[in-house]
């Protein structure tokens, strides 16, 4: 399960997932995060088991992952907080798995004997697009900061750029008002003296 998460300022969002109560198994669960957008790209991170016992926390951290095995069954909650932050909204990008990774060839896991050549090298090739697949989430990651950041400037250069054209005209106007002050004749005035 792959999600973003928009925190807006002094809100906190939730993410959960349930363990089947029909089948009970302690699964490993693998969970990463990373705030993409954002203020200093940091929020605070909980996670709670069925029972209501925090069994992750973290404050003001920009990214993270952690493993855990589920041992009770029930309904798991990933709390992301943004209440510190009273003006910057936030979007966290939040992906987790459950459970083992089922083997990529059938009866993998009940072979005592060595793979042949072409197991080997599906299992090598399996491992080596896991790892391209990480990559890309990464980059896919990197390019969304970096976009962010580039629409920021570009809205706050923009804004600079109307302001200083605002500027140019008063003083090409102001300049002209007063360049045209300097050539014109001042009549003056005759103010007859009645006795």
């Amino acid at each position: 399960l792959t999600m973003y998460l928009t925190l807006g300022a002094l809100l906190s969002s939730s993410v959960k997932w349930e363990e089947p109560g029909s089948l009970y198994s302690c699964r490993h669960t693998v969970c990463g995060w990373q705030v993409i957008t954002g203020g200093h790209y940091d929020v605070d991170c909980y996670v709670e088991d069925p029972l209501g016992n925090v069994i992750y926390r973290e404050t003001k951290k920009q990214y993270d992952s952690f493993t855990y095995r589920a041992e009770v069954k029930g309904v798991y909650q990933f709390c992301f907080s943004n209440e510190f932050s009273t003006f910057s909204h936030k979007t966290v990008y939040f992906d987790f798995q459950v459970g083992d990774e089922p083997p990529i060839l059938p009866d993998m896991g009940n072979k005592v004997t060595a793979l042949t050549q072409m197991e080997s090298a599906c299992v090598t090739i399996h491992e080596a697009l896991k790892t391209v697949i990480d990559s890309q989430t990464h980059y896919r990651l990197r390019e969304a900061q970096d976009r962010a950041r580039a629409e920021d400037l570009n809205s706050r250069v923009s804004y600079w750029s109307v302001g200083e054209t605002i500027a140019l005209f008063v003083v090409s106007f102001s300049q002209v008002l007063l360049l045209k002050s300097f050539f014109t004749e001042k009549r003056p005035t005759n103010r007859a003296v009645h006795s």
